[in-house]
């Protein structure tokens, strides 16, 4: 399937593979939705056998560079929060979202502020629902705002329970081969600083923070492999919504916990950071992401209590 994922995901922005310079980008001065490249989530999951029904969640932007006129050509600048259901149809391929936002820079939507940002709200809405073939939530907001990513607590640094300088971390290729069994049966909720997967079109690398809770097994992950592998996406080439639900995936297989909780929180590129978060039920889903600002989470119809 990877060649027809990059396919469709290289639609707008393409790599060159000859060393040769690409055309120079003109953004345009009119709002254009179809820049946006819908990308089908089961070309992600197949390769995990994943049907989708394993999990419940959400995948949350933040667009931090958007900005539209008022009909007096003045600047309404802010940030976009965009939340959509992991149940959605298609995701949509970074870099032609930031394209399809930045065809707004010199488009007037209204004579007020407010009014622009009513505007933008509901055209941005309808335009990634129609893509995503899912119901989109909007949020525009001006000024310091203290909720750009779901704020995740009672996660242990899992760096601070592993004795780093003693691990030979020398395998960076996903394998759930790494992960190894120990004998605690106890809930684990840690968090990691260490992930890093690189962008399966342009190759750049994308960082990350990994939450993970899991509770219910025989027997529980070591703290110690459980790193290995995080680390091992370094050279991994996937879109973040695949890596959290590669994780995913990978800890179900293996130790089938009751509750299972993965969310990758990736740091701002291009302007816009992305949040991918993955539970076995929506309980999950308000005890450690419950802090979305003004937008709620998406709550679909297959959504397990």
């Amino acid at each position: 399937m990877e060649n027809e994922i990059e396919k469709i995901a290289s639609k707008v922005l393409g790599k060159t593979t000859d060393g040769s310079t690409m055309m120079r980008y003109e953004t345009p001065d009119e709002i254009d939705p179809s820049l946006l490249v819908p990308i089908p989530r089961f070309l992600n999951r197949v390769d995990y056998d994943l049907m989708g029904n394993e999990f419940v969640g959400f995948d949350t932007w933040n667009a931090y560079e958007f900005s539209c006129l008022t009909s007096n050509g003045f600047p309404v600048t802010g940030l976009m929060k965009i939340v959509y259901d992991c149940d959605s149809a298609n995701i949509v391929e970074s870099k032609s979202i930031k394209l399809y936002l930045n065809s707004f820079n010199m488009v007037s939507l209204g004579d007020t502020v407010d009014e622009v940002i009513t505007k933008a709200v509901n055209i941005v809405s309808k335009d990634l629902s129609e893509a995503l073939k899912t119901d989109v939530q909007v949020d525009l907001h001006q000024g310091d705002v203290d909720w750009t990513r779901p704020i995740l607590r009672d996660f242990e640094q899992l760096e601070d329970k592993v004795p780093v300088e003693d691990i030979k971390f020398d395998e960076y290729e996903e394998s759930p081969a790494i992960l190894v069994e120990s004998i605690d049966k106890g809930p684990i909720a840690y968090r990691s600083y260490s992930l890093r997967s690189n962008c399966r079109v342009t190759n750049q690398p994308d960082w990350g923070d990994i939450y993970i809770y899991m509770s219910g097994c025989d027997y529980n992950v070591s703290a110690g492999s459980l790193l290995k592998y995080i680390v091992s996406m370094r050279k991994e080439n996937h879109f973040h919504e695949e890596i959290c639900e590669c994780v995913y995936k990978r800890l179900l297989d293996k130790f089938e916990p009751e509750e299972l909780f993965v969310a990758c929180l990736y740091t701002r590129r291009g302007g816009i950071d992305i949040n991918p978060v993955r539970a076995s039920n929506k309980t999950l889903l308000d005890r450690f992401a419950s802090n979305l600002g003004n937008v709620q989470v998406p709550c679909s119809k297959t959504l397990r209590q």
